[in-house]
C-alpha cells in the first residue's frame, strides 16, 4: 500500500498487541441471527467474514458469541462458542478469514435480562429483578412487547457466568481466534451490572460504580487467564439497545474508575449503539469519553459510530480520539470499504432495507438480488 499527505489516515498499519494489522478500518460486531438452530456457525456464516477480509478491513470482531447453555443465548439464530460442534463451525470461519490474511476476533456475549431468544428454555438473570425498558427487537426475532423482569442472580450465578466466558475464550482459541472480546456494552449482561437503574444490589456486585464494574473485571481476568497470550479487549457503552439516551450518572469521573479497572484488557472498544461518535462520545468540556480511555489506561482504543463518514473518521484518528475505527452499517453498505478509499472510489449509502425484515444473511442476500 502506497500512502501519501492525502491517504486517510486510517489506511496506516497498527500493531494491536500481538496482531499486526494492515490498517485501522475494523468490521464491528453485528448480530445476523444466521447459525443453526443449535448455534453452529454455516458455510454461509463463513462466506460472511470472508468478504470483508477480502474487502480490506484489518481486523474483524465476530458478532456477539454465547459463552454457555444456560440463561446466556439472546437471540434464536445466535452462535455459541459452547459445544465441539460450535467450535469446529467457527474454525471453518476463522480458516475462510485467515486465508485472505486477516486477523478475527471472537466477541463473547451473555445476554441477560434483555434475553429475547434462548433455545435451551432458561429463565433471564439479571443483577436485580428489574424489567429491562423498552421494547423486544422484531428485527432480531422478538416477540414484541416488554421484556419481563429477570430473576435476580445469586453469587453462585455470578461464578457460573465467569466460568461460562472463560471457557467460551478456551474454545475461541482452539478454534483458531486471534483474540477475545467480552462484550460489556449496549445493555447485555455485563453492562446490566455497570447501570444504576438495573443494578439495585447491596452486596459486593452492587451500589458505587467501583463495584459495579467488579463482574466485568473477574471475567476479563478468567479471560485473559484461558486465552494466555492473545489480546482481549472489552467492550464498553453508554448507549444501549434498549435505551438510547443513558449516560453514565458521574460522566468523566464515572468512566476514570470504569476504565481504570480495565488497564488489563488489550485494547478498549466504545461503542454507540448505532448513533453518531460525536453524539455519544462527547463530555462536558469538550473532550471525548474516547480520548479519556485511553489517557486512563495507555491502551488502544477503538471508536465506533457513523465512521463511514470519512471526515470524522480522520479527525478521531488525528485528534487523539482513538487508535481504530469500527463500522457496522458502513460495512455492511460496503464491505470492501478500505478498498475504496484507497482507490478514492465513493462508497454506497447503508439501506436499512438489509435488515428488514429479519436481520439475518438471508434477508441481506434477498436485498442483494433485488439490486
Amino acid at each position: 500500500m502506497t500512502t501519501t499527505d492525502l491517504a486517510h489516515p486510517a489506511l496506516a498499519p497498527f500493531e494491536l498487541g500481538t496482531l499486526r494489522l494492515r490498517n485501522r478500518f475494523t468490521v464491528a460486531p453485528m448480530t445476523r441471527i444466521s447459525a443453526a438452530p443449535d448455534g453452529t456457525p454455516t458455510d454461509r456464516m463463513a462466506e460472511y467474514y470472508r468478504e470483508y477480509a477480502a474487502g480490506g478491513f484489518g481486523l474483524i470482531t465476530t458478532e456477539g458469541i454465547y459463552p454457555d447453555a444456560t440463561h446466556s443465548q439472546g437471540y434464536y439464530g445466535q452462535p455459541g462458542l459452547v459445544t465441539a460442534a460450535h467450535v469446529a463451525g467457527w474454525r471453518a470461519v476463522v480458516d475462510a478469514v485467515h486465508a485472505e490474511a486477516v486477523p478475527i476476533v471472537a466477541q463473547l456475549m451473555h445476554a441477560g435480562a434483555i434475553s429475547q431468544g434462548n433455545s435451551y428454555g432458561a429463565e433471564t438473570i439479571g443483577p436485580s429483578a428489574v424489567a429491562p425498558p423498552g421494547q423486544m427487537m422484531a428485527d432480531y426475532g422478538g416477540v414484541g412487547g416488554p421484556w419481563s423482569a429477570p430473576r435476580e442472580m445469586t453469587l453462585r450465578d455470578i461464578d457460573e457466568v465467569v466460568a461460562g466466558f472463560a471457557a467460551a475464550a478456551a474454545n475461541a482459541r482452539a478454534a483458531g481466534f486471534d483474540g477475545v472480546e467480552i462484550h460489556g456494552a449496549n445493555g447485555y449482561l455485563l453492562d446490566q451490572f455497570l447501570t444504576d437503574y438495573t443494578n439495585q444490589r447491596t452486596d459486593e456486585y452492587g451500589g458505587p460504580v467501583a463495584n459495579r464494574i467488579r463482574l466485568t473485571v473477574r471475567v476479563l481476568q478468567a479471560v485473559r487467564a484461558a486465552v494466555g497470550d492473545l489480546p482481549v479487549g472489552v467492550r464498553l457503552s453508554q448507549t444501549k439497545v434498549n435505551d438510547f439516551t443513558y449516560r453514565w450518572p458521574g460522566a468523566d469521573a464515572d468512566a476514570r474508575v470504569i476504565f481504570g479497572a480495565l488497564t488489563d484488557a488489550s485494547y478498549l472498544h466504545i461503542a454507540s449503539e448505532g448513533r453518531n461518535f460525536l453524539e455519544t462520545a462527547r463530555l462536558a468540556d469538550g473532550s471525548t469519553i474516547t480520548q479519556l480511555a485511553r489517557e486512563v489506561t495507555g491502551r488502544p482504543v477503538i471508536a465506533n459510530g457513523g465512521m463511514h463518514a470519512l471526515a470524522q473518521a480522520a479527525g478521531v484518528l488525528t485528534g487523539g480520539h482513538a487508535d481504530l475505527l469500527s463500522l457496522g452499517t458502513g460495512a455492511l453498505a460496503n464491505p470492501d470499504l478500505p478498498r475504496r478509499v484507497e482507490a478514492g472510489q465513493p462508497l454506497d449509502p447503508f439501506d436499512r432495507e438489509m435488515l428488514h425484515p429479519m436481520a439475518n444473511l438471508d434477508t441481506a442476500a434477498a436485498w442483494r438480488a433485488r439490486r
